[in-house]
Order: structure tokens, then C-alpha cells, then sequence
């Protein structure tokens, strides 16, 4: 025995069987859904007059489509209200929980799952989204899933799915002032690529990891699948099970205590076996901004954009690409890019700690004239928390915007979107062509406190200087 890592551990207890192709029955323990990707799911259901087997497995929300700035229905947009109507009308008699604005407990769906306890170690995890990998953050093995995916585990509580190779990560050192999480995962993708994870699971590991909080190494999680990776996983310890003990969803009194001794087995062993290890020095990482369209094309804050020579071959064509879409010019500096709109929020940055972090950047400062400047919660939770302690306050003397949970200007699926070519200072997770709501429209993807700063001073700014 031993020499397991905690993918394969959690992996072979959940597989059902080995198909003949190859890939694996496995049973999804908890079902995450929304919005956007439910409708077309149900209706197949029903065309089969299939009923969802394991109703107490699933749980739902709205996030994506939903306005940020009212909650008023019918929605003016017509496609939010439809999406939103067709979703109440799939749950009703489903058996499925639904955490919808009422509740208050709605918001993104990778940031209600934890909060809420949903989320535990050695799960399967599966969702109709692609960073379904924050969960990897417990020790679960957790990955978004497709529409007619999204069916077959409501009709089965299964997926056949190929089981990918596991790439340790190991962060060494310790961060900088100024460095967070999110610093963390974009230098990462720098490193590997953003195709480099591609038929891996990544697992993170070292100290730098170990010293974070259950929020930091959600946002890391969050991005692997910028990076191409299936999944990202973190192994549960005494930060997890701290984290999640009293969450509603938890083991309660004697049952926590059992199930932090499985979770502390479910673990890698000590000497588990990997397909691949790297290691990246955390003490050399300086606070990150992307430059280009996709999230590998990032730069330190006080670097410059790339030249074309300094290049990999394989990346110059999409380097072309890049500075053709943006205007950039090669060998230029970063720092000082001006900036029309700052966002803080998505299920990458929008938890109380993120807004701890920026608070403390724009307490006693104002937004840089004709800057719009937004806040969102990730979670109704989030958002009460942050009012209880002032944060929201903070916000609004300084001149954002304070808004509803939602995924909002993280994708141009809701009401929060670029206009024109618009440059948007963002902590959200892609920076795709049009991924914000203007097919011309920029975004530079950064952490929660370097989008307070950029606020700030109207352009990409140093957020160690505010320290």
C-alpha cells in the first residue's frame, strides 16, 4: 500500500466501472447547477422521461445571467428572465435544493458550495462550469462538465469521463509583499502554458500553499483550467477542516470528528507517486497583469510587454494575435497603462478575503476620474459580511459601484459589460477576445488589490506601493 495520491484515492472509490473504451463510469457525489447550462439538460430528460435519480445530490442557483444591480423581475433583459424562469420551472417537484435570491444564501456557484459546507474532502465534484476546479481547493476532484454531461449525471449521478495523469506543483519559498494567490496561479500558467495542463490533473503542494487560506488556494484551484489542466487539487489539512467545521452542509459534533480522520486519510501519501513533478520559487513571484487573450500571456507589473523575439515559436502567432487585438506594443511597460474600468469580483476573487485586500487599498482614496469602478460579491453571504463590517462603505466613499451577487463583468452573459474598447482592469479568470461583453473591449486580469490600485490611479499601478 501507499504511494497514492489523493486524485487516484478518490478516483478509485468513486469508479462504478472501466469502460471498453477506456474511459470510466465514475459517480459524481455532489452535483452543482445553474442557470445557463440546465435548460437544454432537463428537456432531454424529459424527451426520455427520465426523472433525476439522486434529487438530494444536486443543488442550484443562479449566477451568470443574473443582474447585479436589480433584482426586480421580470428582467429587462429578456434572455436573463427566460433562462432564470426556464431553471424554477425545471426544480419545481425535482426534489433539488435551490438557493435562489430569496434565500439568501444565492450567489456564484463556486463560492455558495464551500460556504456552505457543500463542498468536502474525497468528493467528486461536477458542474456545468469550467472552474468547477475551485473545489480542488478541499482535496476533492472536482471538473466542469458539458450540457448533455449535465443530463447524464441528473438521469445517473454518473459520468463516463477519461481519467487524466497527475502533475504535481510545488511552490516553494514564500511571497512577497504585494503577491497573493492570484499572483500565484497566473505565474503558473505563464510557466506551463495555458495548454500545458492539457490530460493532467494538477495537484498544488509546498509551503507557499500550505501558509494560505481555504480563499487563496480556491483562487488557485479556480484557474487550472486556464492552464488546460482537468481539475486542480489541494490536500486537506487542519485550514480545511477549520474552515469547514459549523458550515451548514457540514458533519455535525461526533460525525465532523469522524470525518476529518477520513479526510486526513484520503490525503497523498508521503511518498505518492506522480506522472510529473515541477517546482516554481514563490519567493521570486512579483505581482502579475496579463497583457494579451489568453491568461498564459501575462507579465509582472513592473515588466514590459514582450517582445516578439523573446518568444517561444509557438507563441508568437498568438503574441501576433494579441498585439493586433489590444494596440500593445512590444517592449513597452506594462505599469501605466491607462485603464477605462475596474471589476472586483468572479468565482476567482469575489470572497470577503478578496475584499479585505482591497479595501485596505482604497480606504481613504477616490477612483481615478472617469474610471467606472465595480464591486460584486460572490455571495449574498459575502455581501452581508462585508456590510457588517463596513466594507461596503469603504467602496462607496472611494467611488465603486456596490453590488448584488453575481457573476457579473467576469462574461458577457448579464447587464455588466464592456463598451467599445474599453480596457478593463479585471480579478476576474479569462481574458478571451469578447469574454466581457465587447468583442473590441480589453481585459488585464490581476488580484482583487492590484484592481483597486489600477482604480485608483486610472492605470495599471503597483499595489505595492500602497503597502
Amino acid at each position: 500500500m501507499g504511494k497514492e495520491n489523493l486524485f487516484n484515492k478518490v478516483w478509485k472509490l468513486h469508479t462504478v466501472k472501466e469502460l471498453p473504451d477506456g474511459r470510466t463510469q465514475l459517480f459524481i457525489g455532489l452535483h452543482l447547477i445553474h442557470e445557463v447550462t440546465t435548460p437544454q439538460a432537463f428537456s432531454m430528460l424529459r424527451e426520455r422521461n427520465l426523472t433525476v435519480a439522486y434529487p438530494e445530490r444536486t443543488f442550484a442557483t443562479v449566477d451568470h445571467i443574473l443582474p447585479t444591480h436589480t433584482l426586480k423581475r421580470p428582467f429587462i433583459d429578456v434572455e436573463a428572465e427566460g433562462m432564470i424562469s426556464a431553471l424554477e420551472h425545471n426544480l419545481r417537484g425535482s426534489g433539488i435544493r435551490f438557493f435562489d435570491p430569496s434565500s439568501g444564501k444565492q450567489g456564484i456557484v463556486h463560492v455558495i458550495g464551500p460556504e456552505l459546507g457543500l463542498t468536502q474532502p474525497g468528493m467528486t465534484i461536477a458542474c456545468g462550469d469550467s472552474h468547477t476546479s475551485t473545489h480542488g481547493a478541499f482535496g476533492t476532484v472536482a471538473f466542469g462538465i458539458g450540457t448533455s454531461q449535465v443530463r447524464d449525471v441528473l438521469a445517473t449521478q454518473c459520468l463516463a469521463i477519461q481519467k487524466p495523469k497527475v502533475r504535481r506543483i510545488t511552490v516553494t519559498g514564500s511571497l512577497g509583499k504585494g503577491c497573493f494567490a492570484k499572483d500565484v496561479i497566473l505565474n503558473i500558467i505563464r510557466t506551463l502554458g495555458v495548454k500545458g495542463g492539457i490530460g493532467y490533473a494538477y495537484e498544488y503542494a509546498g509551503p507557499v500553499l500550505d501558509r494560505m487560506s481555504m480563499e487563496e488556494r480556491m483562487s488557485i484551484c479556480n484557474m487550472s483550467i486556464e492552464g488546460g489542466a482537468r481539475a486542480g487539487y489541494v490536500n486537506p489539512d487542519e485550514t480545511a477542516f477549520s474552515y469547514l467545521e459549523d458550515r451548514e452542509f457540514s458533519p455535525k459534533d461526533e460525525e465532523f470528528a469522524r470525518a476529518v480522520s477520513w479526510w486526513k486519510s484520503i490525503a497523498s501519501d508521503p511518498d505518492a507517486e506522480y506522472d510529473d513533478e515541477v517546482t516554481l520559487n514563490g519567493s521570486a513571484i512579483s505581482p502579475m497583469v496579463t497583457w494579451g487573450i489568453n491568461p498564459g500571456q501575462s507579465v509582472p507589473v513592473d515588466g514590459a510587454f514582450p517582445r516578439l523575439g523573446e518568444l517561444a515559436a509557438e507563441e508568437r502567432k498568438t503574441a501576433e494575435e494579441a498585439y493586433a487585438h489590444t494596440g500593445f506594443h512590444p517592449g513597452e511597460r506594462i505599469r501605466g497603462t491607462k485603464i477605462d474600468v475596474a471589476f472586483i469580483g468572479s468565482c476567482t476573487n469575489a470572497r470577503i478575503s478578496d475584499l479585505w485586500e482591497a479595501a485596505k487599498i482604497v480606504e481613504g482614496r477616490r477612483v481615478a476620474k472617469g474610471i467606472k469602478a465595480l464591486v460584486v460579491p460572490g455571495s449574498q453571504q459575502v455581501k452581508r459580511t462585508a456590510e457588517e463590517e463596513g466594507l461596503d462603505k469603504i467602496f462607496i466613499d472611494a467611488g465603486f459601484e456596490w453590488r448584488g451577487a453575481g457573476c457579473s463583468m467576469c462574461l458577457g452573459m448579464n447587464p455588466d459589460k464592456l463598451v467599445g474598447r474599453q480596457i478593463c482592469a479585471s480579478s476576474s479568470n479569462r481574458n478571451f477576445k469578447g469574454r466581457q461583453g465587447s468583442a473590441a473591449g480589453i481585459t488585464l486580469l490581476m488580484g482583487p488589490a492590484m484592481v483597486a490600485a489600477a482604480a485608483i490611479e486610472g492605470k495599471v499601478a503597483d499595489v505595492r506601493d500602497y503597502l
